[in-house]
């Protein structure tokens, strides 16, 4: 497969009021295009600083971030962030959240094209709501609407731009166990018709098995790195009514667990 992201020899350390406080130490790891890597570990391990990192939205105080061989040196339209907090601006439609990206990324003039018309932004703006099964809430508010479709308007917005990469930081965190379920299965979905190279962050054993081609376990902070990498063989389409009962699936849930909670304890545990 293509390598798309490359992390090499990455370290991030930050400026607090009680010193330098090293976050992230000697991280490499390549992403494929196409691929759908989780990152894992406890609370206060690194996930989202990396992610920040791949999002461009941080930069590395060693090493370097490549995407499609070009260093990251910030935010860019090729990568897309899905945020727990679904971020929308809540006097706009959920039409007009979408619309705002769509028109940032397509709207104007670049050096390869001109900006489209505003024909062909709606037109985007709609398929990108559509493939998250939200044509019925176009003008609905985010007040007016559900924790789940605050998240679904979240994801088409990302997908609107039509990017390389996905990014999500917990995306599914805050909702209940069933819209969080249905949510995967969606994302399982909108990624195979995408193609999208994904990373994703989560607390979830189960949805990362679930989703992941390959799970990416961090140590405990601080200064947190990568403690093993697990690739997840499982054929897709996946069914989790069918994976509860898969040997396979019941053993890699087994080895993130040994990890978590045997290789790396409880962060609370350690300190105390």
């Amino acid at each position: 497969m293509e390598k798309y992201i490359d992390i090499s020899g990455v370290a991030q350390t930050f400026k607090t009021t009680k010193g330098l406080f090293p976050a992230l130490r000697n991280i490499d790891l390549s992403v494929n295009k196409g691929e759908f890597v989780t990152l894992i570990g406890h609370s206060g391990c690194g996930k989202s600083t990396l992610l920040n990192l791949i999002a461009g939205l941080t930069t590395p105080t060693e090493g370097a971030l490549l995407c499609a061989n070009k260093e990251i040196k910030g935010p860019g339209p090729e990568r897309a962030m899905v945020f727990q907090n679904h971020s929308l601006l809540p006097w706009l439609t959920c039409y007009e959240n979408v619309y705002l990206a769509v028109e940032r990324v397509f709207g104007s003039a670049t050096t390869n094209r001109q900006g489209e018309a505003k024909a062909q932004l709606k037109k985007r703006t709609e398929a990108a709501l559509e493939m998250v099964g939200l044509t019925h809430a176009l003008t609905k508010r985010p007040g007016e609407i559900s924790g789940g479709m605050k998240q679904r308007v979240g994801i088409a917005r990302a997908l609107s731009m039509e990017p390389q990469v996905l990014l999500m930081d917990e995306p599914f965190g805050a909702l209940d166990a069933l819209t969080r379920a249905k949510l995967q299965d969606e994302l399982l979905e909108i990624v195979q018709k995408t193609q999208s190279t994904v990373v994703m962050v989560t607390h979830d054993v189960d949805e990362a098995v679930l989703l992941s081609d390959r799970i990416v376990m961090m140590t405990n902070g601080p200064a947190a790195t990568i403690g093993d990498v697990l690739d997840v063989d499982l054929p897709r389409p996946r069914n989790r009514v069918e994976l509860a009962h898969d040997a396979a699936y019941v053993q890699y849930r087994r080895t993130v667990l040994d990890f978590l909670y045997n290789r790396q304890s409880h962060v609370e545990k350690l300190a105390a």
